[in-house]
């Protein structure tokens, strides 16, 4: 019984390490002392999946990998990547990377190649590269000292063609759920959610589109199976009878885990990744609208039965501020609602900041970016996202193509950003920024000094309110401004962990 009981809090403790959360509740013993505080503790095991990041053949595609110093880690731990394997033949009536998914399971898949780079300790980006269409998803784990902040950022250049420009997603740890404001089955749109298992078992997904009129009918997204260690692209026109200019997509896993990252494709406006939103909410966070913006388009959904009435607010250089016209956006239950804010930041860096008007009812939302001028324009999306609890990680960054875009919304808030070493050298800097409340501040963030390569930006609150973040990529090609937009959620590399109240070592015998 001792050990029993021993063995059980190990398993806990354990548990919490592992998954990032745990806590233990038990009704109070006579003479028990106060519950101590949870102690912080560095994760010991993280997975990321990377989507595959083109179907083109003349798609260049760049990887970096990084994981920042965490304190009270162990000497000891790893990380490496595989590549995902791809069904061949089991989507009904279409081939690889243009079918449904739907179908058997357990197809012939193809060999995976070796993967595009091996990351390095923490504190120093692995950087690699590959091109073309065939490069795989990818599947990461890390353990030790290696696991507390992973972060990978596969960054793709497309010189012509449906998408072209600059695409940019994080790779990201899996789960059971996602949602995907934003997506479409229009016309000059050829929009993908890919589908990353990494276990050991078979994956059981379901795929909901939601458009302007409530749920698309549809069965084919129903019971789509994703391999063990495979990586599946579902063409969304394949699930709707019509086209839809806005969509939210659902995707929710009934068995297993997956990553999950909508491609989103535009014959005439190039593409990018589509990111999930942050859970539903009633008040979100959209950051890092480029200053230079020339048309921003609000998606929201909410998955609730009652109507949504949201204040529609510009976290600006100098405050917050709302737009002349939407001053408030109403969301049908059920259904998706689409509002064109034009050149909203006006030539000045902003956010978008949404809260109810009165009730609070749940949402999810995105903005999709347009830069350039007819002809030459190109897309990015910046869904809803998370604050910087702690610290946030993005990699993959160059000497001069980065931009920072942070947000304090309610209240001032003090940060420090921390540019690491280059992947082929350099000497990390940090610098402290005040972000006043109400306005979103554009950093051209620091450079480490003797740059080679390229290197990770990593934003620790250190007081104040909450801060919601962003980075820009940007790299202009034969006059089109090609960019990409990711967020900065919180890395999630310590866990809360239960602390007991004495010493058990007694009862071991």
């Amino acid at each position: 019984m001792n050990r029993t009981t021993l063995s059980l809090i190990a398993g806990v403790t354990a548990l919490a390490a592992v998954t990032g959360f745990a806590a233990l509740n038990g009704p109070d013993t006579a003479g028990a002392g106060p519950a101590k505080a949870a102690a912080q503790l560095p994760v010991e095991r993280t997975t990321l999946v990377c989507p595959a990041p083109s179907s083109s053949d003349i798609a260049d595609t760049s990887y970096t990998s990084f994981t920042p110093v965490t304190k009270g880690t162990d000497s000891a731990g790893k990380a490496q990547l595989q590549a995902a394997t791809e069904e061949s033949g089991t989507a009904t009536g279409s081939t690889p990377g243009t079918g449904t998914g739907k179908g058997k399971a357990g197809g012939a898949k193809k060999k995976a190649p070796k993967p595009v780079l091996d990351p390095k300790a923490p504190g120093t980006p692995a950087s690699g590269d590959t091109s073309g269409a065939d490069a795989p998803a990818l599947i990461g784990t890390a353990d030790g000292r290696f696991a507390p902040g992973w972060t990978m950022q596969a960054t793709t250049e497309v010189a012509a063609g449906t998408g072209r420009g600059l695409l940019g997603v994080d790779c990201t740890a899996p789960d059971t759920e996602f949602w995907f404001p934003g997506a479409s089955t229009a016309a000059d749109r050829s929009d993908y959610v890919h589908l990353t298992n990494p276990d050991d078992s078979a994956a059981v997904v379901d795929i909901e589109l939601y458009g302007k009129d409530g749920a698309v009918k549809s069965t084919v997204g129903e019971g789509i199976t994703v391999a063990p260690h495979s990586s599946e692209p579902v063409l969304l026109s394949t699930l709707a009878d019509a086209p839809q200019q806005d969509l939210t997509v659902h995707v929710i896993v009934r068995s297993g885990r997956v990553g999950a990252a909508v491609q989103a494709l535009d014959a005439k406006l190039g593409g990018d990744w589509l990111a999930a939103s942050t859970d539903p909410a009633g008040s979100l966070v959209l950051p890092g609208i480029p200053k230079d913006a020339t048309a921003v388009r609000l998606i929201a959904f909410t998955p609730a039965d009652s109507d949504a009435d949201l204040r529609v607010r510009l976290a600006s250089p100098s405050g917050l501020i709302t737009p002349a016209g939407h001053e408030t956006v109403h969301i049908k239950g059920g259904m998706t609602t689409a509002v064109d804010l034009g050149d909203v930041t006006r030539g000045e860096a902003g956010s978008l900041v949404l809260t109810p008007t009165s009730q609070s009812v749940p949402v999810v939302a995105a903005v999709r970016v347009l830069r350039g001028k007819a002809g030459d324009q190109e897309t990015a999306f910046i869904p809803a996202t998370a604050p910087v609890e702690t610290r946030a990680t993005s990699a993959g960054n160059g000497a001069k193509d980065a931009t920072l875009s942070l947000t304090a919304p309610t209240a001032t808030a003090e940060v420090r950003v921390t540019a690491s070493a280059g992947s082929q050298g350099g000497t990390a800097v940090s610098k402290t920024y005040t972000i006043k409340a109400g306005t979103t501040q554009d950093i051209a963030p620091p450079v480490p000094s003797g740059l080679k390569g390229t290197y990770a930006l990593t934003v620790e609150r250190l007081s104040g309110g909450p801060v919601y973040g962003s980075r820009t990529l940007a790299a202009t090609k034969e006059g089109v401004p090609g960019f990409t937009v990711q967020n900065l959620p919180d890395d999630r590399g310590t866990v809360a962990v239960p602390q007991a109240d004495q010493d058990l070592s007694i009862l071991q015998r």
